[in-house]
C-alpha cells in the first residue's frame, strides 16, 4: 500500500466518500451535462489545513489582468507541491479519483507534473477581481476534467454556471450561481460547462482550488508551447510557467512522499 493512502487526507476523504450516494451523485452529474456541485461536502477539518496553506503561500500570488476578461491572483502547482501537502494530498488520494471515474466514466488521472495548472489557488482579493465566461478547454490529448473546491468565501460573487451551452441536442441553457462556501466542491468535463466568477466587491474576499485530471496525459509539442504561454499571460507569469518559479520542476515522487 503507498503512503498516499495511508495519510490522514486519505482516511477523511474515504470516509467522507462513504458517506456519500454517489449512484445519486452518478446520476445528476449526466443529468447535468457533465457537471455536479456538492455543498460543504469537504471536510472541514482538511479545509481548515488548506486555509492555514493558503496564508503560507498568499506571498507568491502573482496577480494577472487581461482586459474585459479576467482579473486576479493565482498560486501554480511548482509552489504547491513544496509548500502546500494537504493539497497535495488531496489532489491525489487515491479514492478521490476513483469515485471521479466512477462518477465521469473515463480514467482520470492527475495532469504532469510540467502542468502548473494541474492544482493552483486562485485568489480573488480586489475590487473587480473576477473571470469572463469560458471553457476550461483541454490541450491535451484526452479530455480534462476540473474540480473546484471552496476555501475563503467572503465575498458577493459568484460562480455562474451555464449548463447546456451549444448543446447538441438543443437542451436550453440552464444557469446556476454557486457561492462557493469553504468545502463546496463542484466537478465538471471542462469542454462543457461555460462558467465565469462575477466581479468582486469592496472589502471582500474570495480563495478558491482547482484540481485537474485528465484522460491522456500526453500533449503535442505545438499544442504545448501555446499552453505554455497562456498560463504565463492569463495566470502564472513567464518565470513560473518556464522555469518552475527558478526552482526543480517537481517529480512525482515528490506527491507520492506527502505525509499530511
Amino acid at each position: 500500500m503507498s503512503q498516499v493512502t495511508m495519510t490522514p487526507v486519505a482516511d477523511e476523504i474515504e470516509r467522507a466518500l462513504a458517506r456519500l450516494d454517489i449512484a445519486a451523485v452518478k446520476r445528476t452529474y449526466w443529468e447535468q451535462n457533465e457537471f455536479f456541485d456538492l455543498e460543504r461536502w469537504v471536510p472541514a477539518s482538511i479545509i481548515e489545513r488548506m486555509v492555514a496553506e493558503v496564508e503560507r503561500v498568499r506571498p507568491a500570488v502573482h496577480r494577472n489582468y487581461i482586459p474585459r476578461h479576467k482579473k486576479g491572483g493565482s498560486v501554480s502547482y511548482y509552489t504547491l507541491v513544496e509548500q502546500a501537502p494537504t493539497i497535495l494530498a488531496f489532489y491525489r488520494a487515491p479514492a478521490f479519483i476513483r469515485f471521479l471515474a466512477d462518477v465521469t466514466g473515463q480514467p482520470l488521472q492527475p495532469c504532469p507534473d510540467s502542468d502548473p495548472h494541474s492544482c493552483a489557488l486562485y485568489f480573488y482579493t480586489e475590487p473587480g477581481d473576477h473571470i469572463g465566461f469560458h471553457f476550461d478547454t483541454s490541450y491535451y490529448k484526452g479530455s480534462r476534467y476540473t474540480v473546484l473546491i471552496g476555501l475563503i468565501e467572503r465575498s458577493s460573487s459568484r460562480l455562474v454556471c451555464q449548463l447546456f451551452k451549444d448543446d447538441p441536442q438543443g437542451r436550453p441553457i440552464d444557469e446556476r450561481r454557486l457561492a462557493t462556501h469553504p468545502g463546496t466542491l463542484v466537478a465538471f468535463n471542462g469542454d462543457k460547462l461555460w462558467h465565469s466568477i462575477t466581479p468582486l466587491g469592496e472589502n471582500e474576499e474570495r480563495v478558491s482550488l482547482t484540481l485537474e485530471y485528465v484522460t491522456d496525459p500526453s500533449m503535442h509539442p505545438l499544442k504545448r508551447l501555446f499552453s505554455n504561454l497562456k498560463d504565463s499571460f492569463a495566470y502564472f507569469g513567464l518565470k513560473t510557467v518556464f522555469t518552475g518559479g527558478g526552482r526543480r520542476r517537481p517529480r512525482a515522487a515528490t506527491a507520492a512522499r506527502t505525509t499530511q
